[in-house]
């Protein structure tokens, strides 16, 4: 039996924004997605499985009229909810909502200084999200900073911290843009050196007035592993990709998978209108990927590398839509020298 601890909601795909490289195409909601009343269920049917964290995802989630009240189920259930924002459409009003919402946190994407983040995204969304970051602070609101690198941006991350240090946020995470979605649409180059990237994070972690960490799609296994990503214990190390095993994802149509990640009708489990969650969850043939992983399934180096079992050749995700290998990191920074092409 596995436990679930965590779950990745897109509770719609309409969005302000049509990223150049959003992985899920956000823009316009979906047709037929979840209403309210379904939603709540979903709520309940998380809490009955136990589930102790969801982050609420879009599109934007506050494109959704009835996301406090589904925000106020899951934290009536106990279930601690962080939400990912883009900051355009944060307005003041929405501080009282959010509080009591009960919100454990919010996160709020930032790619890099204004000129590039505004790049691909909207003009003007970096001024509106550094305000929304600079709004909630003062609301005594936790935030966080997310970034998403590819091959531009990257060069930018030592401009972008010393904006961060201005702020009380209390974590900022850098993760790999995926060839998925509008990223793989506009051609977006996503490589980038991954290695840099690690140095980046251990010359500041320590000194860094917030956590400071890479995501489960860069890395793995470098001297530095137990510490980069966001946990300086030396001792947080990537233990292979939780997707089915401790996490889910759910889209805005009830559709469930391993990651919200793994945007692709082939990692679909089942859908909440045809069947329970429990029930998909339940399932021994769902989620085979992980669950019935064994080290002989790694292809590549990672085939030939005596940490495989352990870090089951990385992110699922960024597998697939890399190389469609889910068994082979196209590049590992603890395995690969600097500088080296990431696929």
């Amino acid at each position: 039996m596995y436990n679930l601890k965590m779950c990745v909601w897109e509770i719609t795909l309409a969005c302000c924004f049509s990223c150049k490289y959003c992985g899920s195409s956000g823009g316009k909601k979906r047709e037929n997605e979840l209403t309210t009343a379904e939603c709540l269920d979903v709520a309940d049917e998380l809490k009955e499985l136990g589930c102790k964290r969801v982050s609420m995802i879009g599109g934007e989630v506050f494109m959704r009229s009835d996301w406090k009240q589904i925000v106020m189920r899951l934290t009536g259930h106990g279930i601690k909810v962080n939400i990912i924002t883009n900051g355009f459409l944060f307005r003041d009003e929405l501080i009282k909502d959010l509080k009591e919402a009960n919100i454990e946190s919010i996160s709020v994407s930032l790619d890099g200084p204004k000129e590039v983040h505004d790049k691909y995204r909207q003009a003007g969304s970096f001024d509106r999200a550094v305000k929304a970051i600079e709004t909630l602070l003062k609301a005594g609101i936790p935030v966080s900073v997310i970034s998403t690198l590819n091959s531009e941006n990257v060069k930018y991350l030592e401009e972008l911290y010393g904006l961060l240090q201005r702020y009380d946020i209390y974590a900022w995470q850098l993760q790999a843009c995926s060839p998925m979605g509008n990223a793989a649409n506009n051609e977006i180059d996503y490589r980038f050196d991954m290695m840099e990237v690690i140095d980046f994070v251990t010359s500041h972690m320590y000194e860094a007035p917030f956590a400071l960490g890479v995501a489960d799609n860069i890395g793995y296994f470098t001297e530095a592993e137990g510490s980069i990503r966001g946990n300086l214990s030396g001792e947080a190390y990537f233990r292979g990709c939780s997707a089915g095993i401790t996490s889910i994802g759910i889209d805005s149509v009830g559709n469930v998978r391993g990651c919200e990640s793994m945007y692709d009708p082939a990692f679909n489990e089942g859908n909440l209108r045809e069947m329970s969650l429990k029930d998909i969850w339940e399932d021994q043939d769902n989620f085979a990927y992980n669950r019935k992983f064994s080290k002989d399934k790694l292809t590549g180096k990672c085939a030939e590398c005596e940490l495989g079992e352990y870090c089951g050749g990385g992110c699922r995700s960024y597998n697939y839509f890399v190389h469609k290998k889910i068994y082979e990191s196209p590049f590992c920074a603890g395995g690969a020298k600097k500088g080296s092409d990431p696929v």
